[in-house]
């Protein structure tokens, strides 16, 4: 996957920034209201110190821009004409937003030059670094890709198992059978999953469906109320994807475990495993050992691939005892062995059978 793949984010505006998730922070708008539509293309902030300097090219376009105690103080030991340009430049830049940190009343040529451009302009009382960490991950949250999937989500011994398969497959049944072998549910029925920074992929549950789970025939039952608070989680990162397929006869299915399928998630490749579904099969059995076989391997142990090796060296040591078993070319045994042969023939022919009959 390419680096630009890896970037992609959802698009969001600065109005997002005045969402309840951010009530820490307390952001107070002091200017700009009418640009608060201002695109917001990636989560992670930036501080506008170099740019103040005069190092404009080190903007990135549509970020939040975070300015601290740091960047006022070296503003104000500017003269007044050369404060007012390089505040003037920076503003005019395509940047998103500016948040002032630690409760700093904002610079006069700041409010101006926001006010005239149209960018927002916020306060808090909060330090940098929070304000910087909590923006961030806002963002992230916000703005990562996402796709929902008609599917199941557990913790399996610690690894995040995707189960996915048709309609009335058996997921929530086997789902239902590893809870109660004291494994977790994140989500039942609906996945909510999302590309985080370095291709991580968590898996949330739909608010409205979370620890709940739909049995045909029981009905909506809720797995934190019946199987207790350590039953459940409310994200998890997605390790490997399970299918389970119904069994057709013929198809072909991994029988060694070395052909190492993936699938892809939101251009992310995860391993995968089909799991045929036939009468008497125990999917939570077989589930677990998946589980358990993918942690082997990032542990580096493949329990296939060793086997294999086994097998092409114990090939290459029969081959070799064949070869040192080969009969000697001695002249005097060879010479012996032919006339033991030659006598053997003589005494097993039919008249010498014959003779000896009428001796006896």
């Amino acid at each position: 996957m390419t680096n630009q793949a890896a970037e992609d984010f959802i698009p969001t505006t600065v109005s997002v920034l005045r969402a309840g998730d951010l009530d820490d922070l307390a952001l107070r708008l002091v200017t700009g209201e009418d640009g608060l539509d201002r695109v917001i293309l990636r989560p992670r902030v930036q501080k506008p110190g170099l740019a103040f300097a005069g190092y404009y090219e080190y903007i990135k376009q549509w970020r939040v821009q975070i300015i601290g105690e740091s960047e006022i103080k070296y503003l104000l030991s500017l003269p007044p004409r050369l404060r007012e340009k390089r505040v003037r430049d920076v503003a005019a830049l395509d940047v998103s937003c500016f948040i002032v940190t630690k409760g700093i009343a904002p610079l006069e040529e700041f409010r101006h030059e926001c006010e005239k451009r149209s960018v927002p302009l916020f306060s808090t009382q909060a330090m940098s670094s929070t304000s910087i960490t909590r923006t961030t991950y806002f963002l992230e949250e916000t703005m990562a890709p996402k796709l929902t999937m008609h599917s199941g989500l557990l913790d399996v011994y610690g690894i995040g198992v995707l189960l996915l398969g048709d309609s009335g497959i058996g997921k929530s049944e086997c789902a239902l059978d590893l809870i109660y072998r004291g494994h977790r549910l994140i989500a039942d029925d609906m996945v909510v999953i999302k590309r985080h920074p370095n291709d991580v992929l968590l898996g949330y549950s739909n608010d409205l469906l979370r620890h709940h789970m739909e049995l045909r025939g029981i009905g909506i039952i809720d797995i934190k109320d019946l199987f207790g608070v350590a039953s459940t989680r409310d994200v998890k990162p997605i390790d490997m994807v399970v299918r389970l397929e119904k069994w057709v006869e013929g198809t072909e299915y991994d029988r060694l475990g070395i052909t190492g399928e993936t699938f892809e998630l939101l251009g992310v490749s995860k391993p995968y495993v089909r799991l045929p579904v036939a009468s008497g099969r125990n999917l939570a059995l077989l589930v677990e050992i998946a589980a358990r076989n993918h942690l082997m391997k990032l542990q580096g142990h493949d329990s296939a691939r060793s086997f294999l090796q086994r097998i092409d060296e114990q090939i290459a040591k029969q081959g070799s005892d064949e070869a040192g078993a080969l009969p000697s070319s001695n002249p005097e045994e060879k010479a012996s062995s032919e006339l033991r042969s030659m006598s053997t023939k003589m005494r097993f022919q039919a008249d010498v059978l014959d003779r000896t009959r009428r001796q006896r």
